[in-house]
This record gives structure tokens, sequence and C-alpha cells, in this order.
């Protein structure tokens, strides 16, 4: 039995809410055999589709006069409470299926602290958000101050800070809930991006990446495995091309070799690769598995996934 956190991409829970109640029962049909194998789980999960959709609908408002802009924190918060209770609902569910009702299951709205003087703030350039005409984003940009750029010819879109997190403001409760035997669905979106002022915490607008705080809170928790669960079986090199290779272990020394001849997607493979070579580096016995989200029991028995480790 392990303690370990689950890292779902946001992708893998659909665009809207009908579809998104339909795959949370395929991704808990995934993770509730790790829990009844007696394994201390918090999930973590993207929102890019979800907070996308929730921005936009603010955006639109504000464009006909009929709602505020809501604040980039605000729309992370929203989108990790819906995404937290769809969750809930269906892990919960697959547990009653299996005899395991007692088992509580709970979102924590997760808040993750960046550095304000991080070099990304400097340099938005993660998209979000809809599409807009050069005229419309400008009258956009000095309405609300927000960042609007030309993404590849397909129209002007908003991008925001990605910062690194440095640590989960939750931590402390995250580690007692576990240890508590309780399911933990927490990190959502990366988290809510905050700073310290002398005030206390106060939300930004950014977009911390979901396995960058997957990997943070793993630590923080002192899991043992940390599961970065995507849409491929195992991380390959070569991918797309003739001789494309899956890689089944490979050292953090291994991947940076692999990332030197950038075999891996910057905004794809690339953060998943960073963030599990952090997580294995980070203390020795800790292990990092990228792999799908339907063989996850299986990346356990090291039958699917590809294992992330230092020797």
């Amino acid at each position: 039995m392990c303690r370990m956190v689950i890292a779902l991409g946001g992708n893998a829970l659909g665009n809207t809410p009908e579809e998104q109640m339909e795959k949370v029962k395929f991704a808990a049909k995934s993770i509730v055999p790790l829990i009844l194998a007696g394994n201390d789980i918090i999930v973590c999960h993207g929102n890019g589709p979800q907070v996308g959709m929730i921005n936009l609908a603010f955006e639109k408002g504000f464009e006909g006069g009929y709602t505020p802009m809501m604040p980039l924190a605000e729309c992370t918060a929203m989108s990790q409470g819906y995404i937290g209770y769809h969750l809930q609902q269906a892990i919960d569910a697959e547990l009653v299926r299996n005899g395991s009702g007692d088992t509580p299951v709970i979102t924590m709205l997760t808040q993750v602290i960046v550095d304000e003087n991080d070099p990304a703030f400097k340099n938005p350039a993660k998209p979000i958000g809809a599409f807009y005409d050069e005229e419309t984003a400008k009258k956009l940009m000095a309405e609300t101050g927000c960042k609007y750029v030309e993404d590849a010819g397909r129209g002007w879109r908003r991008v925001v800070a990605s910062p690194r997190p440095v640590s989960i403001y939750e931590y402390m409760t995250l580690d007692t809930l576990i240890s508590a035997r309780e399911v933990i669905i927490a990190g959502g979106g990366g988290g809510i991006p905050v700073i310290h002022t002398k005030d206390g915490y106060k939300g930004v607008a950014a977009v911390v990446d979901k396995d960058f705080a997957a990997e943070k809170l793993a630590e923080l928790v002192h899991a043992e495995y940390l599961f970065i669960l995507t849409a491929v079986d195992r991380v390959c090199i070569n991918f797309g091309k003739a001789n494309q290779k899956e890689i089944i272990h490979m050292t953090p020394k291994e991947a940076q070799a692999y990332m030197d001849e950038n075999q891996f997607a910057p905004g794809s493979m690339l953060p998943k690769v960073q963030a599990a070579c952090e997580f294995a580096s980070s203390r020795e016995g800790r292990k990092a598995i990228i792999g799908s989200l339907e063989k996850a029991p299986l990346a356990l028995e090291g039958k699917s996934g590809t294992l992330i480790e230092a020797k």
C-alpha cells in the first residue's frame, strides 16, 4: 500500500458539463481499484477546457454589458468546484458499487503559492479563452488591462503567466485528511495561483501547470508515487515517426538526455516528463509513472506506463 497523487488531464474530463459527467465515470473506474487496494489517494486534475468556458462566458457577458469581468483566479476556483463535485460523485458511486460506500471522498479548494518575481509574470505566454479580431482584442485590452496577442493567424487571444508552484497553502490539511483514509480531490487546474503580501495571500491572473502542481503536492504530502495520466500508454521517443519507440523505464538523467534532444513536445509531454523527473529526484524511493488513464491499475504491476525513478 502506498500514498499516491494522481494527475488527470483536463481534456480527459470533456468539453461540456454533460460530457464531463459521463467521462468522470470512466476515470472513477480506473481510480477506484487503486483505492480498494489500500492506497492513499489524492486526485489532481486539469481544467483547460473548463476554465476556458467559464472565462469565455464572463468575457462575452462583459462585451455585452451584462456581467463584470471575472478575475482568472476566481474562474479557476469555480472550475475546481464543479469538476471536483463531478469527480467526487463519480468516485463515490464507483466505491458504492464495489461495496466500499463508507470511504469518504472530498474536494478541497486548493491555493498554490507562486513567486511574484517568477520570470513568467514578465512574459505572459499561456493562451486562454476565445479568439478575437484585432479591433475587439485591443478594445478588451484597453477596458480590462489584460494582454491579448495574435495567435498563429487564428486571431487574437488572451495570454497569462504560467509560474512554477512554490508551495501549496493547504498541504498540512491535505496531509491530515489523507492520513485519515479520506480520498481527496485537490489541486484542480493547477490550483488557484496566489502570492504572499503583507495582508495575506492574493490571487493572481496566472495558470499553474497541473503536472507541476501535482508534483509539488506529492512532495509536500510525502507520497511514494506520482501518477500522471494522459492519452498514451507510455512515453515515446521519435513520436509519430517510423522509428517511434516506447520507453518502459528511465532515470531522470536518461530523461534529461531525451529532453536535450527535444524528444518531447512543449505544452504536451514535456511538462509531464519534467514533473515526473522532479518528483523522482526529490527523495530516495519516490517513483513517477506516466501512462494512460484506462490502464492505471496495470502500471503498478509494470504492465503499462513509463516508470521514472532515480537509481
